[in-house]
């Protein structure tokens, strides 16, 4: 189980930075005896509750400079109180990752949930059937609901107490029927924002506790043995205190209130006439300081952060992209017309090929060009393991209601999906950004079987049903080095031989720099970029010729075919049927702060079909982490995917 613990110091006595330090340190190195998969601390200051988590070990975390930054403003804040009576409020815990996975950063501790912030030991019972019973106290289901689907029990019994609190406007009642209503155990600490105030209880016992008769000062630990240990080495209390350390008993509480500590019980607080008074308002800010991509520099015209590759800023804040930005002149459908008119059969019998992949774009690709083209495609399809189950359902009924002939090539998926296994491991040695595309580097073949069955079929035709500039990912090959302006849809194989040259020597240092990477995926890697940069690219690309309208899309695909969307990949389907997508796009956004949709939706603001403002919202909800989808890629290329996401967390940033 996690080892929680705390510190309740007395303004009058706090003197010394270096002892607090100390003392905090190594609460967080003798409890980690309970729980090692992540660290945080909250602290409770004048106007707010600062959260600092990371999803490291403990002694890693006490190194890391925004640990030590904000534990130092905490202590400042109480220097300068002109009020003596408030203390200043420590919170912490070592966790072992139970219900909630540690790669979603808001299952690691301490959890905030409404009113409150705290830390919990212990597991608790997640049952939906207190949802119909909460209604009475105003339990918002989609709180309750978040958290059934995220398996966090801590934020399912926080948010508990908290709508307990918004009904009834007491602390210490709220926490007590909280723990009335629920099977499971838990110990906790509580901090709230509307009061100043620190409350402890558990349901088994697992608390202890000291309070120094002379200065009021508290801590609290999750064993005996960790508490009498602090108490052996630490400057701020005395080893002579041993003798007076007591258990929270199991079903009871204490209240910790200026330098006065009040014990409680369940059953006697859980058993009050609710009088439902209204909740007090926050007077303390609750400020989660995550990684630092809120506070990334953006361009003041479209949503690209200072982490992008080459990018620079004007007076105005307008980044170079936006500056240098043509929208994409599409060929037209009358030229498209005219191109098909030399291909197209008079006999019905297949005139070209269509790549089809059953994300949204070929799946109406491949629609307009049976039904307002007038051809007769034969679509297929190259699936080398990472296509989504939805994809291949969206493949079927789109084939199957027009007609069309599905011919569908796969390579040795067990083999594809060890090499991606083992590309994933070399990374993490030597993790460079530039590296990541070296992940999908099986699915170029894509390309061989475009050029292969065209040939066996005896066609003269291949389309594929992309070519809109917003799908360019200038960021892939920046993080190589390599500066290639682009301004059109710039096909991998129209790159100039120098931006080849370029590319071939950086990835040649990566393998000579990380020999993990010479596995039995070498020659597939090598294959892939002949294929994608130097064999030409004789392909037509649907959307250098039609406008991209998303909404006609999407409406057409559901209205005419049910197509179905990737609940798991989020509300933006773009890139859906790939099933490595929501890996890499996590990669992106922890170390760099921006994905692939941070760039798809600048250039939909150049393009004047967003606000910057719409982009911002929408990016937010784009980048979140896809549990489902990364648990999915996990289990298709098997690997421990909360190992592995912990290790990308904890990998230096770019900002």
């Amino acid at each position: 189980m996690c080892g929680i613990f705390g510190l309740v110091l007395q303004n009058k006595t706090i003197d010394n930075y270096r002892d607090i330090k100390n003392s905090v340190e190594l609460l967080f190195l003798l409890s980690q005896v309970r729980g090692q998969d992540s660290a945080g601390i909250a602290l409770l200051t004048p106007d707010e509750i600062q959260i600092f988590r990371r999803v490291i070990k403990p002694p890693a975390m006490l190194k890391n400079a925004m640990f030590e930054k904000t534990l130092n403003s905490a202590y400042l804040k109480y220097r300068q109180l002109a009020d003596k009576s408030q203390p200043l409020i420590i919170i912490g815990q070592c966790r072992l990752a139970t219900n909630g996975s540690k790669a979603i950063d808001e299952n690691n501790q301490p959890v905030y949930a409404g009113h409150f912030v705290g830390v919990h030991n212990g597991i608790i019972s997640i049952d939906a059937k207190l949802l119909e019973e909460q209604q009475g106290y105003g339990i918002r289901n989609s709180v309750i609901k978040e958290s059934l689907l995220a398996k966090n029990d801590t934020k399912f019994f926080f948010s508990l107490i908290d709508n307990i609190y918004r009904e009834t406007g007491h602390f210490i009642k709220s926490v007590s029927k909280a723990f009335s209503k629920v099977e499971g155990s838990a110990s906790v600490a509580l901090l709230c924002d509307s009061e100043n105030k620190l409350v402890i209880a558990s349901n088994t016992g697992s608390l202890y506790y000291l309070i120094d008769p002379r200065s009021s000062n508290a801590v609290f630990t999750s064993e005996k043995k960790i508490l009498t240990d602090f108490l052996m080495k630490s400057p701020i209390f005395s080893a002579s205190l041993h003798s007076g350390v007591a258990q929270v008993k199991a079903g009871s509480g204490i209240e910790f209130e200026k330098a006065s500590a009040t014990k409680f019980s369940f059953k006697e607080e859980a058993n009050f006439k609710d009088n439902k008074p209204m909740a007090k308002s926050a007077i303390f800010t609750i400020r989660d300081i995550k990684s630092g991509i809120s506070s990334l520099k953006r361009c003041t015209k479209c949503i690209l952060p200072h982490t992008y590759p080459f990018i620079s800023f004007d007076e105005k804040g307008v980044c170079n992209f936006c500056n240098q930005y043509q929208r994409q002149k599409v060929y037209g459908i009358k030229e498209l017309g005219k191109i098909f008119d030399n291909y197209r059969s008079k006999d019905g019998k297949p005139d070209c090929l269509v790549g089809i992949s059953g994300g949204r774009d070929s799946s109406y690709g491949l629609h307009i060009i049976k039904t307002e083209f007038g051809m007769h495609p034969i679509a297929y399809t190259y699936d080398w393991g990472l296509t989504t189950d939805i994809a291949r359902v969206n493949q079927a009924k789109i084939c199957g209601k027009l007609g069309v002939e599905h011919i569908i090539r796969t390579p040795n998926l067990g083999k594809k999906r060890r090499c991606i296994r083992k590309n994933i491991y070399a990374w993490l040695k030597v993790p460079k950004l530039g590296m990541v595309p070296l992940f999908m580097a099986g699915d170029k073949d894509f390309y061989h079987f475009g050029r292969q069955l065209r040939k066996e079929l005896n066609l003269k035709l291949t389309i594929f049903c992309s070519g809109q500039l917003f799908e360019q990912r200038e960021f892939f090959i920046g993080f190589c080095g390599v500066d290639q302006k682009i301004i059109t849809t710039a096909r991998l194989y129209s790159y100039s031989n120098m931006i080849k040259l370029k590319l071939a020597f950086w990835y040649l240092y990566q393998y000579l720099r990380n020999p993990r990477y010479i596995n039995e995926s070498f020659f597939d890697s090598i294959r892939s970029y002949f294929t994608s940069f130097i064999q030409k690219d004789d392909f037509l690309y649907l959307y250098e010729y039609l406008p991209w309208d998303e909404k006609k899309i999407e409406s057409t695909l559901k209205k005419e075919y049910g197509w179905e969307s990737y609940d798991a990949y989020g509300p933006n389907q773009w890139r859906m049927g790939d099933g490595q997508t929501a890996f890499t796009n996590y990669i992106f956004y922890t170390l760099a702060g921006f994905t692939e949709f941070d760039n798809f939706r600048a250039k939909q603001i150049r393009d004047g079909l967003l606000t910057r403002d719409e982009a911002l919202a929408l990016v937010e909800i784009d980048n979140r982490p896809k549990y489902a989808a990364l648990e999915y890629f996990s289990y298709l290329v098997g690997f421990n995917l909360d190992e592995v996401l912990a290790k990308i967390s904890s990998l230096p940033k770019l900002f």
